[in-house]
């Protein structure tokens, strides 16, 4: 008998490669085996795609059949192919011509009554499908509408593994499923166009001006920043507006985030949006939660869908310090390697930290701490949950004070979201314009080494002075020139000055 072919895609984190699915019907005992490091989901899928092609009316063969998966050294995981599976056995048994899917990607999940379930992770399928240049692939019916958001594909969808039989000019006997998609769902121009819930705006923020000011220069040059102050002084409301002052993401960058939402099961809920990510981890998640974990190959965490946005962790003195210390190297080299016994997943993790904190347990021990009931070394202890490491990668530190009095309503509400933004967008250009030889796109990203070369010595006699009486480490100092550099682009400056430098070194140390 011929060997029936058709392809499938794999993911290993967000990085896809291809996978040549190939069945032959041989003779021998009754058997159905499907070699190439399948994982347990993906053994399991010889009962249900025996089960999904004998509902169409297709006799299976009563002798050996067996799949192989290549390439057959990456594990392969899941039940995404399930649908391939079965068209390459229809295939191999003639239900459908032998090379009709041979340059086809199919993709799908089956039910034991042959409707096809859909997937997660599509979007990174496609793209690796387009890159490969394959045009035609075959998607659940409940996935077309994140199909169709890649341009330059050919996508069919279907419900059932009797549509696919029919499509390739087989006979089929079966009966469409109901549509398991529940009223409400969005419609594909919904998916499409819709974008994430829009960010609030930052004159709702009641006085804070150097706080404004502080998350301005934040989003202007890619920071981290640390936030603290007593409850009630609108740490929460400032972090949740840093995505409506950030520059809106590029094509790439929306793909890249519309990647991770769809492996994560997301996608629909957002669609493609250019509003940077916001993720905010309840201070009792656990660290799989946080970077990523899981049996077999890791899958994301919190830090891989803030890619490209912002990571909110209120209260993070609550947070476990193992937790707080897996934040180390993802702040550094922007990304996270997850190393599991099946292998290494790597995901992106290039997010701007925003942490938020009471100044004690109680959360009253500030100006003459009359309010604070918390024992001194209880003080000590719940801010040294911060280590010394985590702080010294923290760009900016500042303080939030109670607010003093209610504006009047006839007061000056303060600036819009969108005022602010456009500083911001004018500062990146002007960045991106100094780093365009180097491949930078913000100041949080520049080397050292240029920073050493390109600063003025005036403005060094401050970090030098800061560096000799330990108000800065050595990468504490090269941060504090980041921000100066920002506070430059923003001012419109070639280059920071000394007042520049100052107050940079202020933002760093928590003086400002």
């Amino acid at each position: 008998m011929p060997i029936g072919s058709t392809l499938s895609v794999g993911l290993i984190g967000l990085k896809a490669f291809i996978i040549q699915l190939q069945a032959f019907v041989s003779p021998g005992l009754p058997y159905f085996s499907i070699i190439g490091l399948p994982d347990t989901s993906l053994s399991e899928a010889r009962e249900r795609v025996k089960s999904a092609c004998q509902a169409t009316g297709f006799t299976w063969p009563s002798v050996r059949v067996t799949v192989n998966m290549s390439p057959a050294s990456l594990p392969k995981r899941g039940s995404s192919h399930d649908l391939a599976i079965a068209a390459s056995v229809l295939s191999a048994a003639g239900a459908i011509p032998a090379d009709c899917l041979a340059d086809t990607i199919v993709l799908g999940e089956v039910n034991l009554d042959g409707s096809v379930l859909p997937i997660n992770g599509l979007l990174p399928i496609l793209l690796r499908a387009r890159e490969r240049g394959i045009r035609n692939i075959i998607v659940p019916h409940s996935n077309r509408d994140e199909a169709e958001m890649i341009d330059g594909m050919h996508v069919v969808a279907v419900r059932h593994v009797g549509e696919l039989i029919e499509l390739m000019g087989g006979d089929a006997k079966y009966t469409l499923p109901d549509d398991p998609a529940p009223a409400g769902d969005p419609s594909a121009a919904d998916i499409a166009m819709r974008s994430a819930v829009k960010a609030g705006d930052m004159r709702e923020v009641l006085g804070q001006e150097s706080a404004k000011r502080a998350l301005e220069v934040a989003a202007a040059g890619g920071h981290h920043i640390l936030m603290t102050g007593p409850p009630g002084t609108g740490k929460t409301m400032l972090a949740s507006r840093l995505p409506g002052i950030m520059c809106p993401l590029n094509e790439a960058e929306q793909l890249e985030v519309a990647s991770i939402r769809s492996l994560c099961g997301t996608l629909p809920q957002y669609g493609i949006s250019d509003v940077p990510p916001f993720e905010a981890p309840h201070h009792t998640s656990s660290t799989a939660a946080l970077v990523g974990g899981g049996a077999g190959l890791a899958t994301p965490g919190a830090i891989t869908r803030a890619h490209r946005g912002v990571l909110f962790m209120d209260e993070a003195p609550e947070f476990s310090a193992r937790t707080l210390q897996t934040l180390r190297e993802p702040l550094e080299s922007g990304y996270v390697a997850l190393s599991r016994a099946k292998g290494t997943t790597y995901y992106p993790a290039r997010f701007q930290l925003v942490m938020a904190s009471n100044p004690c347990p109680c959360g009253y021990s500030f100006g003459n701490g009359e309010l604070c009931t918390c024992r001194e070394k209880d003080r000590i202890r719940y801010f040294a949950r911060l280590s010394g490491p985590i702080l010294d990668r923290i760009d900016i530190q500042i303080q939030v004070p109670p607010v003093s009095r209610i504006a009047s309503a006839n007061a000056d509400p303060g600036e819009a979201s969108e005022t602010i933004r456009g500083r911001v967008a004018q500062a990146r250009r002007a960045a991106a314009e100094r780093f365009r030889q180097n491949g930078w796109s913000c100041n949080a990203q520049v080397s050292g080494s240029w920073l050493h070369r390109n600063t003025s010595q005036h403005a060094m006699t401050l970090v030098n002075q800061a560096l000799s009486t330990q108000r800065l480490t050595l990468r504490g100092a090269d941060r504090a020139m980041r921000l100066a550099w920002t506070l430059a682009d923003l001012a419109g400056a070639t280059s920071p000055d000394v007042d520049m430098m100052s107050q940079a070194i202020a933002m760093k140390t928590r003086e400002f």
